[in-house]
C-alpha cells in the first residue's frame, strides 16, 4: 500500500505533528509505503508560503506513485491550504482520506456565508473516507459530508511502564501552546488564589509562547510557576511521570494528545469540557471537567485534587486504564491500516 500523507511539518509544535510522529514511532512507515510531506512550518508568512509552494511541487512529483492520499486537516488556514491538495488528488483519481483534527471547525464553518459553506461541503465530500476524532464530531460533520464516508478514529498514544507517584507533592503540568485560547490567563488567576493554600504547589509550563504579554502574568508568580520551554521525548515523559496533576483549560480542542499522554502516565487530569475531551474523561471518575474561560471552575477543580491525594491516585489509575482500553496507539494504527486496506482493495 503506497500512501502519500500530508500535514504540518513534523518539526511543528502541535497536536497533528505529534500524532504523525507517533505514527512513525509505532512503525507505520514499515507497514505501508509511507511518504510524508509537510505543508506548513513555523515562522514568517513568507517562510510559510515558500513551504506551501515547495510542498505542492513535491506532492505533484510523488502523486503518480501513490494509491492513497491521506490529508491531515484542521480549520482556518489549514483548510484553505489543504483544499488545494484535495482538489488535485481528486482530479488525479486517487483514493482520498481527509483526516479532520480541528477543534474549532464548527465556529470556522459557521462564520462563513452560505456560498462559501457550499464550497467547503464540496471539498470535504471529495474524500472517499472522512476521519473524525470523536462521535460528537461525527454528528456535526454528518450535516456536511455523506454520512457513509465518516469514520471515527480516536487519537492514540503509546502506553509505557506505569510510573510511581505519591500524589502528595502538588506538582501540576501544562503542555501546549502558551496563549489565551489554551486558558493560560485563567490558569494564572487560579494559581494566584491557590498558592497561599498550597505553598508547596509547583506549576510547570511546557510549550512555546504565542501571546508574549502572558509572560508578565507568569513572571508575577515566579517561585510557583516554572517555564520549561518546549519539551519532548524522554524529558517530556519524565515530567509526565513526576507530576501528579495535568491541566488543560482550553477554549476549544479536538482530541488533545497531551491529555491522552497524561492519562497514560496516571496523572489526575483537570481539563475543559470542550471538543473530544468529554469522550476521553468522565467527570469525577477518571478526571475533572471544568467550564472553559472560567477561572473559578478551574480553581475549584484543581483544589479538589490538590486537597485529596487519594482521589488523585484513584483518578490517575482509572485514566490509565481508559487509555489502555480505548486509546492505545496500537489500536489506532490497526484501525488506520484497516482503512488503508479497504481503500487499496476498492
Amino acid at each position: 500500500m503506497k500512501v502519500l500523507m500530508l500535514g504540518p511539518d513534523r518539526s511543528v509544535h502541535g497536536g497533528i505533528s505529534q500524532m504523525v510522529n507517533n505514527y512513525y514511532d509505532s512503525g507505520l512507515d514499515q507497514k505501508v509505503e509511507l511518504r510524508y510531506i509537510g505543508t506548513m512550518v513555523e515562522g514568517s508568512k513568507f517562510r510559510k508560503l515558500l513551504q506551501a509552494v515547495w510542498a505542492y511541487i513535491r506532492f505533484c512529483v510523488h502523486l503518480g506513485q501513490s494509491r492513497i492520499v491521506h490529508v491531515n486537516m484542521a480549520s482556518d488556514a489549514s483548510y484553505y491550504r489543504k483544499s488545494v491538495f484535495v482538489r488535485t488528488a481528486r482530479l488525479c483519481g486517487k483514493k482520498l482520506i481527509i483526516h479532520q483534527h480541528g477543534g474549532d471547525f464548527e465556529t470556522f464553518y459557521g462564520a462563513m456565508p452560505e456560498k462559501k459553506q457550499a464550497k467547503v461541503r464540496r471539498v470535504l465530500n471529495m474524500a472517499d473516507v472522512f476521519i473524525v476524532l470523536t462521535p460528537a464530531l461525527a454528528d456535526f460533520f454528518a450535516g456536511l459530508v455523506d454520512e457513509k464516508k465518516i469514520v471515527v478514529l480516536p487519537n492514540g498514544v503509546a502506553v509505557g511502564p506505569r510510573p510511581q507517584k505519591t500524589y502528595e507533592k502538588h506538582r501540576i503540568l501544562f503542555l501546549g501552546r502558551l496563549c489565551r485560547q489554551k486558558g493560560i490567563g485563567e490558569l494564572m488567576t487560579a494559581v494566584s488564589h491557590l498558592r497561599s493554600e498550597f505553598p508547596d504547589m509547583q506549576v510547570m509550563l511546557g510549550g512555546i509562547w504565542e501571546d508574549p504579554e502572558l509572560r508578565d502574568e507568569v513572571a508575577r508568580l515566579s517561585g510557583t510557576v516554572e517555564y520549561l520551554g518546549w519539551i519532548e521525548g524522554e524529558r517530556k515523559q519524565r515530567y509526565l511521570d513526576e507530576c501528579e496533576i495535568f491541566v488543560l483549560p482550553s477554549y476549544f480542542e479536538g482530541m488533545p494528545v497531551s491529555v491522552l499522554e497524561a492519562m497514560a502516565s496516571c496523572c489526575a487530569v483537570v481539563a475543559s469540557a470542550v471538543g473530544g475531551i468529554p469522550q476521553m474523561l468522565e467527570d469525577g471518575v477518571d478526571g475533572i471537567l471544568i467550564r472553559p474561560k472560567d477561572s473559578t471552575s478551574l480553581e475549584e477543580g484543581l483544589r479538589r485534587i490538590l486537597s485529596q491525594p487519594l482521589l488523585g491516585r484513584e483518578m490517575g489509575n482509572r485514566a490509565r486504564a481508559v487509555v489502555e482500553k480505548d486509546f492505545s496507539l496500537d489500536r489506532s494504527i490497526d484501525k488506520l491500516l484497516g482503512i488503508y486496506r479497504n481503500l487499496s482493495d476498492g
